[in-house]
């Protein structure tokens, strides 16, 4: 007698017995590595859109995408896979700016510098403002800064400033904040950790509850 048959004889009903779920153990297990492994890729392709940033938005679509068809097709979690989802694209909104201004208050190398251009170019889409810093010491590099690199206005041609360099070379400059930026990297920080236990939560949720089907 065949495995199947044993199982249709085994109940009497002449109906195949359900397939065996993952144990509780397992499943948490699973569930566990799919909410850490998700939110790090995305916060890894929001840091690599700071530096290419094509590349980041290829990596966190990617994730996305793979994230709501596990969550939703595998698991058949839909309000899960939707809540990851736009959880998502909203923690790569914000993490990118966290990393890259965390990144740089943190390890970047301070260099004085002046401003020598203030650019206001009115594009449809992209970063507005431009702002040109040349240093006074060392090799006197020229870099041209956007809103990326916290260039909002708030400096003038002319006025001294101490940027922050990336001492890997990867990143632009940073500008410093103006007075009324007080707290705003602090601020990005809360709100990227917010995003990450939402994203975080929702995927182990999502494998805690996902159906056998």
């Amino acid at each position: 007698m065949g495995a199947s048959e044993a199982a249709v004889a085994a109940d009497g009903t002449g109906e195949a017995a359900p397939r065996a779920g993952l144990s509780g153990g397992r499943k948490a297990v699973g569930s566990v590595s799919w909410a850490v492994l998700v939110p790090a890729m995305l916060l890894l392709g929001s840091a690599i859109g700071q530096w290419v940033t094509w590349l980041g938005v290829v990596v966190v679509m990617a994730v996305i995408a793979v994230a709501a068809w596990v969550i939703g097709g595998v698991w058949h979690r839909a309000g899960a896979a939707t809540l990851v989802s736009f959880g998502g694209f909203a923690l790569m909104l914000f993490a990118g700016p966290a990393v890259y201004e965390a990144y740089m208050t943190t390890v970047g190398d301070p260099v004085d510098a002046v401003v020598t251009r203030v650019a206001d170019r009115d594009q449809r889409r992209g970063p507005d403002m431009f702002c040109t810093v040349r240093e006074l010491g060392g090799d006197r590099g020229t870099y041209e800064v956007s809103q990326q690199e916290n260039c909002f206005g708030q400096a003038r041609p002319g006025d001294r400033v101490e940027i922050r360099k990336d001492p890997l070379g990867l990143l632009d400059p940073r500008l410093p904040d103006s007075p009324d930026q007080r707290n705003t990297t602090e601020i990005t920080l809360a709100i990227t950790a917010v995003l990450t236990l939402l994203v975080a939560g929702g995927t182990f949720y999502g494998g805690q509850r996902r159906r056998d089907r």
